[in-house]
């Protein structure tokens, strides 16, 4: 796993495939139940997962994950029941879970005092031009922090002018590397624009990667899943 050093009493990992107990094309750290794994292999790595951040797996919280601009306030041990592709919390010791296969895991964070407060995003090409990350921004509120976590990078995401042409209407020309779009620019220019100073970026590619990350772009289905998991301490 891979942790960020945040601004307050935080515990944020961004998870990688390895450690887990599945097989297969969900070898072996899968976080995701509805890709076709065992669901009480998928449960144990949930657990591990947990372990990592010293929370309660009984608590843990996420999404049934949709591209949207919903952003939630997490409720424990409420998982998959509602719609929305963001979870934010206050409340001491209740990890929240976002899950991401080269889509974009976030982390933000409440930063300079201010009352402490996480939120964990996934911002896929839709969500990113629709606004899901400013909605996680007004969600959290207060200064924040950020880290983008592991994701497809410019190496690997080639798309059709269908995705490019509204992409380089919202960000310029330079979002766009011939037929390939960075992501992970378009989402660090909207927390900017925002108001968010401390953007960490893991630069990692998860489709470059397949020992470190499950990738749709490189694997399709069946594949695993991992994500960014959060906890106010």
């Amino acid at each position: 796993m891979i942790r960020w050093d945040a601004p307050g009493p935080y515990e944020v990992v961004f998870t990688t495939r390895a450690g887990g107990v599945s097989d297969g094309p969900y070898a072996s750290l899968n976080l995701g139940r509805k890709t076709g794994d065992d669901v009480d292999r998928v449960d144990e790595n949930r657990r591990r997962a947990c372990a990592e951040i010293d929370a309660d797996p009984a608590r843990l919280a996420l999404n049934y994950q949709v591209h949207s601009t919903v952003v939630h306030r997490a409720q424990s041990g409420r998982r998959g029941d509602r719609r929305g592709d963001g979870l934010w919390t206050e409340e001491s010791g209740l990890p929240v879970l976002a899950l991401a296969a080269d889509c974009l895991p976030i982390a933000l964070a409440r930063a300079n005092g201010a009352a402490p407060g996480v939120c964990v995003l996934h911002a896929g090409r839709i969500g990113i031009l629709d606004g899901v990350i400013e909605a996680g921004i007004r969600a959290l509120g207060g200064t924040v922090a950020a880290a983008i976590g592991p994701s497809i990078g410019p190496c690997c995401y080639e798309v059709g002018e269908e995705v490019a042409a509204p992409y380089r209407a919202r960000f310029g020309a330079g979002i766009m590397g011939g037929r390939k779009l960075d992501l992970r620019q378009a989402a660090e220019r909207l927390l900017r624009e925002a108001g968010v100073a401390r953007i960490e970026r893991l630069d990692l590619c998860t489709a470059c990667n397949p020992e470190l990350f499950f990738s749709h772009r490189r694997d399709g289905k069946p594949r695993g899943v991992q994500g960014v998991l959060a906890l106010v301490a």
